[in-house]
């Protein structure tokens, strides 16, 4: 399975602005997800795809989606691909894909909370997992394991 972060317009098939209805419609992409949001208007949907146990969470605003949170996979065998501008957001090391964003032109601004964003992109990036993902030497985690796309930061 393969998700395409895009900034100022959304994630996979999750576009900003949708309704609702509209996103309750696009649940049917690749892989099987449910869903644990059953209100007719809520301010959350949150959709989890068995195999990988990636999380994405749909947040609306007016009835608008105006974020998507995805949360990284916990199965590392997982067949899942979060791309932005081509690269594995959740498989690139964070350093690494810190530094090719960088050289690409993108103005990331970092905080002392391990939180990176991308202003002009309305983008976060961020590895502050309590699961059990991957670590380096230092046992700081290796990959992000946390992005929000929105149409406001």
């Amino acid at each position: 399975m393969e998700v395409e972060i895009r900034p100022h317009v959304g994630v996979g098939p999750f576009r900003l602005g949708m309704s609702v209805e509209e996103a309750r419609g696009a649940f049917h992409g690749p892989g099987p997800f449910r869903t644990v949001a059953g209100d007719a208007h809520p301010g959350q949907i949150v959709l989890t795809h068995d195999e990988s146990r990636l999380n994405i969470v749909l947040g609306f605003t007016s009835g608008a989606l105006s974020g998507v949170e995805l949360f990284r996979f916990q199965n590392e065998d997982a067949d899942v691909r979060i791309l932005f501008d081509g690269l594995d957001v959740f498989r690139t090391p964070s350093e690494d894909l810190f530094g090719q964003l960088a050289r690409r032109g993108h103005v990331i601004e970092e905080d002392d909370l391990g939180f990176d964003a991308l202003p002009e992109l309305k983008v976060i990036l961020a590895s502050q997992s309590g699961h059990e993902h991957p670590v380096d030497e230092e046992g700081d985690p290796l990959y992000y394991d946390y992005v929000l796309v929105a149409d406001w930061i």
